[in-house]
């Protein structure tokens, strides 16, 4: 390493050293000042309202905790292994992934419990809040891909994704579909996945850096790495239909949303394994490919996932999504990157707009074909807008079919579509001018942001272990052809293979901490 990039890597440290210890120490006291003052106990918490005639296992923490559980295994170790897949950003990504995740969700439980569970002066906390606040960490890891090894952890807690923009910009998005378009979107494929998608984007624009658009000397993978990544996939894909049913109504419309996320990954998990071998010119499977484009079910079946949109389609829309992914990462990443100044670092726009717009169309259709021929009454409970509204004689005879029904809005299933897609536009565009606005923030001097030459690079942030430097890079090897790879869709290379032995080190503490919490989740 020459001089002058070892001073400018020890000027960096030492900026991180003063910024970053204050910027944590002063969140913290800011989350303890705003927790005293607005947050207290919901009444499934309070002791206070827990009386004899109160029955413990009728508690929502035994309906909700499960799957705050399986969300947890998603957010920490899914995104964090799976983020991982740079050979010499590892750190970073799983690291980084950790800090990011964790206070998005202190700083969700706030905005959120402002929009939606703020009464009597106080946000009531339970863990039915923990599981919204979750949804909206998802949306920052989501974005946090787009700039994966480009941005320094100073710019991830300031400017790019919490205090200032993401979270509060999803809120307010949140609450403008959840309060006044009133859609269904039981698997976040509208809220979740494009607004993240958008927002990234959105950054990733202002971010521009035309020397990245050739590819970067760290900008490779290795055997370890890759193996490490596809277990943050396969954490993934094992919990993906808690995620996508946590929020829906309890009984059939949750086991609805279980089968219909569990056929789309499998459908778009063979799907994936054939397109790979048909569309790599050596006719061998990417790594990558396995890493991303199997979970593209996940995100195409979100919207509809409750509906009864038949086993079938929830098969056909895995095998579409997979294929829009596929197709975004060999063909539409490189257009953005070279002719709209979109560097989408790991491919963000196929794994989650491109399947995203796709699931936005299939539950305009869902709502469209849905009658009481093929729901029965509880058509008003899937599409609760669609109910009649008070007063009206209709409520009163399906109230006496469905006990607790609530009145609705009345709409028609053509209304209803139109505020789908008015949803889709709103969320698009808070999205994208929010990230852009980020991006202009970014480029402030004072947040270490890691220049061209330290990007991808743990080194800039960490110390790094003796063999991080045995490691060789991509242009040490003198390698002349490049292999795609792609992780979330972005193409990368495939270069480097050193002999490490972290990978296995990692299973092991992986191993009996995943049993553990299987085995709490079977007890509760």
């Amino acid at each position: 390493m020459s001089n002058c990039s070892q001073n400018k890597m020890t000027k960096n440290s030492a900026n991180l050293r003063v910024r970053l210890p204050a910027l944590i120490f002063a969140l913290e006291v800011m989350i303890i000042v705003l927790y005293a003052v607005f947050v207290t106990y919901d009444d499934h918490t309070n002791a206070l309202l827990q009386t004899n005639m109160t029955k413990p296992m009728e508690n929502a923490v035994y309906q909700d905790y499960p799957f705050f559980a399986d969300i947890q295994m998603m957010i920490f170790i899914g995104f964090g292994c799976l983020l991982s897949f740079f050979q010499r950003y590892g750190f970073g990504g799983m690291v980084f992934n950790f800090l990011t995740a964790t206070f998005a969700i202190q700083w969700a439980i706030l905005i959120q419990g402002f929009f939606h569970f703020y009464y009597d002066g106080k946000i009531h906390l339970g863990v039915i809040n923990l599981i919204n606040a979750e949804f909206a960490c998802a949306v920052v890891l989501i974005s946090f891909g787009a700039v994966l090894g480009k941005t320094s952890p100073v710019q991830l807690l300031v400017s790019l994704f919490e205090i200032l923009f993401e979270v509060p910009v999803f809120g307010v998005a949140e609450w403008i579909v959840v309060k006044y378009l009133k859609i269904n979107d039981a698997g976040g494929s509208i809220l979740i996945h494009v607004f993240a998608c958008y927002f990234g984007l959105g950054v990733t624009f202002i971010l521009y850096r035309p020397s990245l658009n050739d590819g970067h000397s760290k900008e490779c993978t290795s055997y370890q790495s890759d193996m490490l990544s596809v277990l943050g996939t396969l954490f993934l894909w094992v919990f993906w239909p808690s995620f996508n049913c946590a929020l829906t109504l309890r009984g059939d419309d949750q086991h609805r949303a279980i089968l219909h996320t569990f056929i789309g990954l499998s459908a778009s998990t063979l799907t994936a394994f054939a397109l790979s071998a048909m569309l790599n010119k050596n006719g061998k499977l990417s790594m990558a490919d396995v890493q991303n484009v199997t979970l593209a079910g996940g995100v195409t079946v979100g919207a509809s996932v409750d509906m009864m949109i038949t086993p079938a389609a929830a098969y056909a829309l895995g095998m579409l999504g997979c294929t829009a992914c596929m197709l975004g990462y060999k063909y539409l990443s490189p257009f953005l990157a070279r002719r709209l100044r979109v560097q989408d670092q790991c491919g963000i726009h196929n794994l989650h707009g491109l399947t995203g717009l796709i699931s936005t169309v299939a539950a305009i259709c869902g709502i469209l074909w849905a009658s009481e021929e093929t729901y029965g009454p509880s058509l008003y409970e899937t599409f609760s807008y669609r109910a009649p509204q008070k007063g009206d004689p209709q409520l009163a005879e399906l109230q006496e079919l469905i006990p607790g029904l609530k009145a609705g809005l009345g709409r028609t299933a053509k209304e209803q579509a139109l505020y789908q897609l008015a949803a889709l536009g709103s969320t698009i565009a808070l999205a994208a001018v929010g990230g852009m606005l980020t991006g202009l923030l970014l480029k402030l001097p004072y947040l270490a942001s890691p220049s061209d030459e330290f990007c991808f690079d743990d080194e800039l942030f960490f110390n790094v272990p003796a063999d991080y430097n045995q490691a060789p890079v991509a242009q040490d090897l003198g390698c002349t052809e490049t292999q795609d790879k792609h992780v979330l869709g972005n193409e990368r290379n495939q270069h480097c293979i050193p002999q490490l032995h972290w990978f296995d080190r990692i299973i092991d503490i992986l191993y009996p901490f995943c049993v553990f919490v299987n085995k709490c989740s079977l007890a509760c």
